[in-house]
């Protein structure tokens, strides 16, 4: 690696200085007299540039293919007038010498075009000035103009679109990128082509004032100051103008026509032959018309036989030939088409078996009437649950799935219910037009209202009216629309199912990226001293409790401390919670204060005598009454559910052994409770004990 790659100085390139000194060689021609060999030379290079962009202009498959074309128009067009004013500035200094005096391109194409008669080139060049000024480049500038104005009122209904396509999962987020890019580039070269236009025109009207300018100023220069009579200055004078307007005018011609294809071209796709030649030649009936009124024309005394007939037979013969290309065309599209509804059917068959073994890990199915109302908000909808997938990538450590939106017709209109893996988890039926307010903890709102459960957290609370929703947020309640109440409960739910959501496929993915390093530590676990799927099963364990996998690293590290003691899932996960106790009192703290609920002595106890030990002390069975579990339960809901419905962040604490039953009896009463060991909190975390369960 060179040294100025790795200070990460970009490499040098030659072109943009050549390009600069280029332009600043066409400014110096304005002011510097230059000889006339360098005039043919820079006469010569315009109209080479002018066939260029013309060939160029032909051969583009779509507008934006050359949406380098206004800067190059700029270019070209300053680069005639620069050398007009150079010709200028020869005819008026050696006019009087001769028909060279301003170099061999001018006095080539004055005697080429006039002949010798000074009026015929000053006829031609009117008329060329004509074509260019009020035919080819007032058509292109209105085109452009039209073209850059619908252009830039499709740009909202295009960009709706794009969105609309992500969010359904037609397109994934780099192709919306290129087609945001695309539609922003095609708004810049349209305006742009608006404006560039105007100089094409500017430069017609410029050749037509420099000619009238350096035909009355070269017989003024002829008569004063080299003596010349008024007839010979004239026709010395007028012949350079006039091949001189013509060197600048024939590529300006050139350079306005391209123009002009540029912006016709429109949506046509493909190059300019392609997309003229298949519609004007795509309709036979239509050349066999043409082909039978040539003919007859041929016919008609007095006028000439032999152009008519050649062309009425070159139409006919076209008729023929493209009669026989539609047909082989037909019969070649008719066998592929055979061809390809009998592989469609043995696909078919095979897919129709595997489509019905084939269901998706989340699925939002939803009532018609909800349905119609997520139709209005698709863009929104999509944004939100991909942010929301966004959170639980950087919460959690792994993506989840893509979430399937269908409709549902056995559901209620208004309902909808949250599948995971074909089965369903949770429904709820909404209240459009209507704002859920959460009242727990709080007095009832002075307002109309129904009393509801909040899906998510089961809290108390009304569906209110949605004109209610200012009053009810000046008076300090929150107020959540049908869509954002639909979301939470979707949110939860798929953090309740976290540890079902990490398939194999997307735990081999999280440590096919891990870096190099911690890829050898892998290995020396995996499949050696752990199998795949169990340090699966331990990741699994740690996402059922909300425990994030982020860190991937640091559990790895965990799990080689502990592999060669014990291959138990249970037991790793047991021990990786200890070693990542920051992170997992970091999640579940507020400012730095961790909350804590205590397990009382009683139940300590209790949980302790339940354990059934073997004779290597290890826990074989967990055995407790069932009287001492409902009363566990009507404590422990007594104690936390003031705290869940203040909306306070704590968790449990009790012994390690106890640990992992605790949570199995909690999870059933208040699955969202963290439930962490003593040995757990790590030590910087400030504890608040804020009860006890006892």
């Amino acid at each position: 690696m060179s040294t100025t790659q790795q200070i990460g100085i970009p490499p040098r390139r030659t072109g943009d200085v050549g390009f600069a000194l280029g332009v600043v060689a066409i400014l110096a021609i304005l002011f510097v007299p230059i000889p006339s060999i360098l005039l043919d030379m820079g006469l010569a290079m315009s109209l080479s540039l002018a066939i260029l962009i013309l060939m160029v202009s032909l051969w583009i498959e779509r507008p934006l293919d050359f949406s380098a074309f206004p800067m190059v128009l700029l270019v070209t067009t300053m680069l005639r007038l620069a050398l007009n004013v150079a010709t200028t500035r020869l005819i008026l200094s050696h006019g009087h010498e001769g028909s060279r005096a301003a170099g061999n391109m001018v006095g080539g194409f004055a005697d080429l075009v006039m002949g010798g008669d000074f009026v015929i080139g000053a006829v031609v060049f009117i008329i060329l000035l004509t074509v260019n000024f009020i035919v080819i480049s007032k058509g292109a500038t209105r085109i452009a103009e039209v073209g850059a104005r619908f252009t830039l009122d499709a740009i909202p209904g295009k960009q709706m679109a794009i969105d609309a396509d992500l969010s359904s999962g037609l397109i994934d987020e780099a192709e919306a990128r290129r087609r945001r890019a695309e539609l922003e580039q095609e708004s810049s070269f349209y305006g742009s082509m608006d404006g560039a236009s105007k100089f094409v025109r500017g430069d017609a009207i410029a050749g037509l004032i420099i000619t009238f300018v350096n035909s009355f100023g070269g017989i003024i220069v002829g008569v004063t100051r080299h003596g010349m009579d008024f007839s010979t200055a004239a026709d010395a004078f007028i012949k350079l103008t006039v091949g001189d307007g013509l060197v600048t005018q024939i590529p300006a011609l050139i350079v306005s026509l391209a123009a002009g294809l540029v912006v016709s071209k429109g949506g046509n796709r493909g190059t300019a032959d392609r997309a003229i030649v298949a519609q004007l030649g795509g309709y036979p009936k239509a050349l066999m018309m043409a082909a039978g009124m040539l003919m007859a024309l041929s016919l008609i005394p007095g006028l000439p036989f032999l152009p008519f007939a050649i062309l009425g037979s070159t139409l006919l013969g076209g008729v023929y030939f493209l009669r026989r290309t539609r047909l082989d065309d037909e019969r070649k599209a008719e066998a592929a088409r055979k061809t390809q509804v009998e592989e469609g059917k043995k696909q078919n068959e095979k897919e129709t078996a595997k489509s019905l073994l084939r269901t998706p890990e989340i699925e939002l199915c939803l009532g018609k009437q909800i349905m119609g109302m997520m139709l209005s908000n698709q863009t929104e909808l999509g944004h939100r649950v991909a942010k929301m997938r966004r959170k639980f990538a950087q919460l959690y450590g792994f993506v989840v799935p893509e979430i399937k939106l269908t409709d549902e017709v056995r559901l209620p209109p208004k309902s909808y219910c949250i599948k995971i893996h074909g089965t369903e988890v949770a429904s709820y039926e909404l209240r459009p037009h209507e704002v859920l307010v959460i009242t727990a903890g709080k007095p009832r709102p002075d307002v109309p209202g129904d009393d509801a459960r909040e899906p998510a957290f089961g809290l108390e609370a009304m569906w209110v009216p949605d004109m209610f929703t200012a009053e009810l947020k000046s008076a300090g309640y929150n107020a959540f629309d049908p869509v954002s109440v639909m979301l939470t409960h979707l949110s939860e739910i798929v953090r309740n199912n976290l540890s079902q959501l990490l398939s194999y496929r997307d735990m081999r993915a999280l440590t096919d990226g891990l870096e190099p390093e911690y890829r050898k530590l892998l290995e020396e676990i995996t499949p050696g001293s752990l199998s795949f799927s169990s340090l699966q099963a331990v990741l699994k364990l740690l996402l059922a409790e909300r425990v994030s996998i982020r860190n991937l690293h640091l559990v790895l590290e965990s799990i080689a401390e502990i592999v060669p003691h014990t291959r138990k899932p249970e037991l790793i996960a047991e021990h990786v919670r200890i070693r990542i106790a920051q992170q997992i009192c970091g999640d579940i703290s507020t400012h730095g204060k961790l909350r804590v609920v205590r397990l009382g002595s009683r139940w300590d106890a209790a949980f302790l005598q339940a354990l059934k030990r073997d004779n290597k002390g290890e826990v074989v069975e967990f055995d407790i009454e069932p009287k001492q579990l409902e009363a566990f339960a009507t404590d422990a809901t007594r104690t936390v559910k003031p705290h869940v419905e203040q909306g306070l962040s704590f968790c449990l604490a009790c012994s390690p052994e106890a640990r992992p039953y605790v949570r199995m009896i909690i999870d059933r009463v208040f699955p969202n409770l963290p439930v962490l060991s003593h040995i757990e909190i790590a030590k910087a975390v400030q504890i608040e004990v804020i009860g006890s369960l006892s």
